[in-house]
């Protein structure tokens, strides 16, 4: 009996207790697991009592439509509205404020409507609001005039220009913008931007940051906004000059060092600021006004989590005092009154990033690129961040984001960081949803969702749990992604959905339906008789011969990755000889492959590495992105998944400043390859 209601329960709130493992074998969630994770998700599952009670609360929640609710309609088909009579009376209110009025047919639907966009919806007493949207994202035809397209992937913090401080910031994003355009490109995938913890940078990782809705200061380059005179003045009185040239000249950045550094600096601006704001004070300003009351939160976040480690206390808000745990509360309300300062501070050090980024983008439409910058979007966002404090209805704030256990991770992943609540999505019209979509697509010609299958579903971990105790969390599928079809539309903007690894059955096909390009990587791309040659490539995808998280192509050729494994304690040492002897093999594989399309000429790591640069070119993919450590030719990867610490994850830099790194005569050889490629591919 109580199983039973258990697994009603379960299905009830979205959980699949029946999934199919990695090595396609069908498991089924345990009752302690399931109990433990309905428990996290807020829903008392203890008893047959308690199990009846919480399914009544669900089935409550789900029939009585709130006014936060949103409605969906698709572009040109009419809407069934079956809480209403036939014929009743609406009112149609647009985001202008413009007014239509009508009445429902008598089959009671929502006449069709042919503007996408948000509205809000009148009818009888009832006020509801309305997305209508397109059927699919922009393509890159639509974008860009031509079917197919290449770009660069850059590691942000990586780049170098000179003055920089030891860190990548947006004016050499801007740089490498320019310089890339005069090689053809079109676009350029930046590493996430996403908002980390200002006052503790020990915890670096782009995908664990503490909001995914504002952006992490550190890269922003004041330059862009103030002007060279100010930025110089602010180093010589914060007495930075020694110091910025050491870190500057570093190999590996210090994470630490730097983001102190620039915090230094950035005080010192704002001080200089408030003395003399000149004619900047109202673009600021107006900056605040319309950041709302998300930046404010955000700033105020920053303020308190800040006092608290200067206090010596713990930084995550779940174990902050309770009148300061949520940031509606009163406390809140008289802290942000009485720090008043140190919140106008945050927004400056984002009203500077903000701009940079837009500068960057600017630069990168005015040299010709149909796309410019990708931004890359976060599975998840920090437990103890800044994003699950203000979005707590929104957001599970007793589960982690991970993995179930597969064939490279036996005992699953925990990614650490916190998950949309589907039930808190519906209920708040998918505010946390929309308002991060438009964040990030803000100052971009692009978006590339991380692990995009977490739009249909999360493996979800308790609190303190193994990974292997989690279960997938269903989420509203069709919904995001027509709001992601909107948005696409309303930013003018490309979307790309990473989908490596496990694909739930039929989730392609719903990507590809909506323009949302796949993602096929040159080292993953084989079968039982070899790589794939370029003619099955799928034409919805972003090709690529490499990622972040995995070997460059010219460390792949000499196993770099695999002694860097041992070295890192997740392989034994004993088993390095037969991992060379397998990826021999492969290296085998992929040169025959090449030969057999005439792409390679000759047996050195550089002949190979330029014929794979041509192999992705020619595939029909619409875009081609080349990871800029591919682009120059370097052996080390930018990050080592799994566990330790050996590896300098996130912290390399590329060994020429931008205006420089491109222009090298074997880098241009290797873009001019793609180009020529692309522009072939193109006319098949």
């Amino acid at each position: 009996m109580s199983d039973r209601l258990l697994a009603e329960l379960a299905e009830a709130v979205d959980l699949c207790i029946d999934w199919i493992d990695a090595h396609g074998r069908p498991q089924q969630v345990s009752p302690e697991a399931q109990r433990s994770l309905l428990e996290a998700l807020g829903y008392p599952a203890q008893s047959p009592e308690q199990l009846r009670a919480s399914l009544a609360a669900v089935g409550q929640s789900r029939h009585v439509p709130g006014d936060a609710n949103l409605l969906f309609q698709d572009q040109g088909q009419p809407l069934p509205l079956t809480l209403y009579p036939a014929d009743s009376l609406y009112r149609l209110i647009d985001e202008q404020g413009n007014v239509s009025e009508g009445r429902l047919d008598g089959d009671g639907h929502l006449p069709a409507q042919q503007r996408t966009g948000y509205y809000q919806l009148e009818i009888r007493d009832s006020q509801h609001p309305l997305a209508v949207a397109p059927a699919a994202c922009l393509s890159v035809q639509q974008l860009c005039g031509k079917p197919r397209i290449w770009g660069l992937t850059a590691q942000l913090y990586g780049l170098r220009r000179k003055g920089d401080g030891g860190l990548g910031d947006t004016l050499a994003v801007a740089d490498l913008a320019r310089h890339a355009a005069n090689h053809g490109a079109d676009a350029i995938a930046l590493s996430p931007v996403h908002a980390q913890f200002s006052a503790d940078m020990q915890g670096f990782g782009p995908y664990s940051p503490s909001s995914r809705l504002f952006f992490n200061t550190l890269y922003a380059a004041p330059v862009t906004l103030l002007g060279s005179e100010r930025l110089q003045r602010a180093v010589h009185a914060a007495r930075l000059q020694d110091e910025m040239a050491r870190l500057e000249a570093l190999e590996l950045i210090d994470w630490p060092a730097v983001a102190q550094a620039r915090q230094r600096l950035l005080r010192q601006l704002y001080e200089d600021f408030c003395q003399a704001p000149g004619q900047l004070l109202e673009r600021f300003e107006a900056f605040r006004t319309a950041g709302g009351e998300a930046l404010q939160q955000h700033c105020c976040f920053e303020a308190i989590h800040g006092q608290r480690l200067r206090e010596g206390a713990s930084g995550d808000w779940r174990t902050w005092p309770e009148a300061l745990r949520n940031p509606l509360l009163g406390a809140v309300t008289r802290f942000a009154v009485e720090h008043g300062e140190e919140l106008r501070y945050h927004a400056f050090c984002q009203w500077l990033i903000a701009h940079g980024l837009e500068s960057a983008q600017s630069t990168a439409s005015g040299a010709g690129m149909g796309i410019g910058l990708i931004a890359d979007l976060a599975v998840g966002a920090d437990c103890a961040g800044s994003q699950a404090w203000s979005r707590q209805d929104e957001l599970l704030p007793s589960v982690t984001v991970g993995a179930p256990p597969d064939i490279l991770n036996r005992q699953g992943q925990n990614w650490g960081v916190s998950a949309f609540s589907p039930q808190g999505l519906r209920q708040h019209g998918f505010r946390a949803y929309i308002e991060m979509l438009q964040a990030n697509l803000a100052h971009a010609g692009g978006i590339r969702i991380d692990h995009v299958m977490g739009l249909q579903r999360l493996w979800v971990i308790p609190q303190g749990a193994a990974p292997q105790h989690g279960a997938y969390l269903r989420y509203p599928l069709d919904d995001l992604l027509r709001l992601l079809a909107l948005e696409s539309h309303r930013h003018r903007a490309l979307v790309i959905g990473e989908d490596l690894g496990t694909v739930p059955d039929g989730l392609g096909e719903k990507l590809a339906a909506r323009n949302i390009l796949g993602t096929r990587v040159l080292l993953f791309e084989q079968d039982d008789i070899g790589f794939v040659p370029t003619a099955r490539w799928p034409g919805n995808a972003l090709a690529t011969t490499t990622t972040h998280d995995l070997p460059t192509i010219k460390g792949w050729l000499t196993g770099r990755d695999l002694e860097w494994r041992v070295r890192a304690g997740q392989r034994d040492a004993e088993l390095l000889e037969g991992d060379h002897a397998e990826r021999a093999g492969e290296r085998v594989a992929l040169r025959q492959l090449l030969e057999r399309q005439g792409s390679v000429n000759g047996t050195e790591d550089d002949a190979c590495l330029l014929a794979c640069i041509e192999h992705i070119g020619r595939t029909p993919s619409a875009l081609a992105l080349l990871p800029l450590e591919d682009a120059c030719g370097l052996e080390q990867q930018p990050n080592l998944p799994g566990p330790g610490d050996v590896h300098p994850n996130w912290r390399r830099r590329y060994p020429l400043p931008v205006n420089e790194l491109l222009e090298q005569p074997a880098t241009s050889q290797r873009l001019a390859k793609l180009d020529r490629a692309r522009q072939e591919a193109g006319n098949d």
